[in-house]
């Protein structure tokens, strides 16, 4: 691969993180020439989505990581005298604290393996005082991957069927099962569901199961490629920068996405809904006549509050929930708006905070349906896919598995003049953005992370049960003792295409005070109970039951100055990892922010050309007007994409 690389670039881009991906994007789409390497060999770095075998492959990969022990530095021989290095890191020490444990019954044989999936050895990552997860999870060991030679030929088979619409939401049908997968995670095409039966043995669901409440942990390793699980758990914001950005740049047709259908609450131990919309919260059996008028007459406020200063001029000193307070709200109200609305928690959000928060999620509200968010279909994972793809189209070189050695600084100018890969190879470039986690502990040893304690639950069935099971819900669950957070709880059930028919996949999220188990365990506990076989027979059980779960730490690096890294060239930008908020808001604002510093006269991902008003040099009027007729389809197919994406955008009263 080094010897097929153009020896200089306007920008070099390390990590495919999604801000790195929108920034690729950007300096693409303006005519930069783009090189965007990632040492992991799977996109997305900590925004990346796994199917279960994937996830595990993962987790083998941390703690060989772990093990790495730096050698002496190749690179040293290529640098010159006028010259000084800025070493790159070759551990990812972004992750910690991981621990795995599986309730699911342990059939397991030798032959059973995840059907049609690419695959590495299985493997138990737990921490080494552990010993209950080291007991409860047992995972197999045989190797069963696939050749490279068999993976072509499926590549080659099936036809790629990319979506055609600038925003699928909710209703529309979804056509393929998608390819996910840490081996060899390079954008392989959606595929129907026919063509995908045709040339893959994928295990069918069974309209009838003898036990319906039994789900073994082999059946787990079948499905695994109908499991999508994001390492970082977020939303889009309908009305959030994301969502404008992916419609702005047309990237949207890339990816799908899906409506989330309800917001709970978690109050007196009991999991309800929340209702939403104007119609849901007349229609809601929850609140008295009374406490529906005081809602409606607090969110219209809520929704033009700039208009009316004297209503909180004199409470911007104190929190949003005392600001409640004063309100004329119900505990049961002020309640509801806190941590379902607002989603902020009693002492971390100022009254102005409170108010715009609430103000975004009723202007988001319509747009797509009853509730402000969406989520993309086959995880998280798949918005960075999508900007890389946008990136490639305009050009731009990408390389997995493909680790940078260093920096070359020069010593005169003080600015970075080229990095040297893994190969030795010298590859010169104007501007550098480098992911936090790619940087060495010298350069990063004035800077304070914050942490992230998630986790990821497989459970049997909803925390709040109704009579669809296809529920997409995001309930949160206030802090209870001083010095913890808020527990953000997301829960994905099948028609995300993120798990297995008859499991949900729970993410559990909030800011850590110490370890990811310590910080989330207690609300696992209230809202869940572990999975037993005496347990199965009782149809009683009320709580979901967990079939296997993962704990980890996360390394926060977002709202980091750029002063706290030690002697950077100017011309070398910082991009920093997920950070802990529902929304993407942050990683937009970084790319379109670094976007500027380069090309401060350019437009941010504009829309790609029509084809139609593409000339090429030399041209006369009559190949000009042949070559618009040879693209009918093509054009008429952007019509019809902003016809649906008109038809969209029409907010709902």
């Amino acid at each position: 691969m080094a010897d097929t690389l153009p020896s200089e670039f306007d920008v070099i881009v390390i990590g495919t993180g999604l801000p790195e991906s929108i920034f690729a994007a950007a300096c693409s789409r303006s005519g930069q020439r783009v090189l965007h390497v990632d040492s992991r060999s799977y996109y997305g770095g900590n925004w990346a989505s796994f199917s279960f075998s994937g996830l595990l492959s993962w987790l083998e990969e941390y703690q060989e990581n772990s093990d790495i022990v730096n050698d002496s530095p190749v690179w040293q021989d290529h640098i010159l005298e006028n010259e000084e290095a800025i070493a790159l890191s070759r551990k990812d020490k972004t992750i910690q604290h991981v621990e795995v444990f599986c309730y699911a019954s342990q059939d397991l044989h030798e032959d059973v393996e995840e059907a049609g999936a690419l695959q590495k050895n299985h493997a138990l990552v737990t921490s080494t005082n552990s010993t209950e997860a080291a007991d409860s999870a047992c995972l197999p060991t045989e190797d069963e991957s696939l050749s490279t030679v068999s993976c072509e030929i499926l590549i080659e088979q099936t036809p790629s069927n990319d979506p055609e619409t600038a925003l699928e939401v909710n209703g529309a049908e979804v056509t393929g099962e998608k390819e996910n997968h840490c081996d060899d995670k390079t954008c392989v095409p959606s595929t129907s569901t026919e063509e995908m039966s045709e040339n893959v043995p994928i295990a069918e669901d069974t309209t009838e199961q003898p036990k319906k409440n039994k789900i073994t942990y082999s059946q787990i390793i079948k499905e695994g490629r109908r499991f999508n699980i994001d390492l970082v758990s977020k939303l889009l914001y309908s009305r959030g920068l994301l969502i404008d950005l992916l419609i702005k740049s047309n990237v949207s047709r890339y990816a799908e996405f899906k409506n989330i259908t309800r917001i709970l609450a978690f109050r007196d131990g009991r999991v309800e809904q929340v209702p939403c919309s104007r119609a849901d919260v007349f229609n809601s059996k929850q609140l008295s006549m009374v406490e529906k008028r005081m809602l409606m007459k607090f969110l219209t406020f809520c929704m033009e509050y700039e208009k009316y200063p004297d209503e909180y001029k004199g409470y911007e000193e104190i929190t949003f929930y005392e600001y409640l307070k004063t309100q004329k709200l119900t505990p049961n109200l002020q309640y509801i708006v806190l941590h379902s609305i607002a989603m902020t928690s009693q002492t971390a959000s100022s009254t102005i905070d409170g108010l715009k928060a609430t103000k975004n999620f009723l202007h988001c509200l319509g747009r797509y349906g009853n509730t402000p968010f969406l989520f993309p279909l086959y995880g998280q994972g798949e918005l960075p896919q999508c900007f890389c793809r946008m990136c490639a189209v305009f050009g731009g070189t990408y390389c997995l598995r493909h680790s940078v050695q260093c920096l070359v600084v020069d010593k005169e100018s003080r600015k970075c003049k080229a990095i040297i890969d893994q190969f030795g190879q010298r590859i010169i470039s104007k501007h550098f953005l480098v992911e936090d986690s790619y940087f060495s502990e010298n350069t990063c040893s004035r800077v304070q992370y914050r942490q992230i304690s998630r986790a990821v639950l497989i459970t049997d069935r909803s925390v709040l049960k109704t009579d669809s099971d296809q529920q997409i819900s995001i309930l949160t669950v206030p802090a209870e003792e001083p010095g913890t957070f808020a527990v953000r709880v997301i829960e994905l059930c099948s028609s995300t295409m993120t798990c297995m028919k008859g499991t949900y996949l729970v993410h559990l999220t909030c800011t850590s005070s110490k370890t990811a188990r310590e910080d989330l365990e207690p609300v696992v506990q209230k809202l869940f109970i572990p999975y037993t076989e005496v347990e199965i027979e009782n149809e009683q059980v009320e709580k979901p039951r967990i079939l296997w779960a993962l704990y980890f730490n996360m390394r926060d690096s977002s709202d980091i100055s750029r002063s706290c890294y030690n002697d950077l060239p100017p011309n070398v930008y910082v991009c920093s990892g997920p950070d802990c908020g529902l929304g993407n808001d942050n990683a937009v604002k970084q790319a379109e922010t670094l976007f500027q510093e380069i090309c401060p006269n350019e437009d941010f991902c504009p829309p790609p050309p029509n084809p139609e008003d593409i000339v090429l040099d030399g041209d006369s009027l009559q190949p000009e007007a042949s070559e618009s007729s040879a693209i009918p389809e093509a054009n008429s197919e952007t019509l019809k994409e902003s016809t649906n994406l008109g038809n969209l955008e029409e907010p709902s009263e």
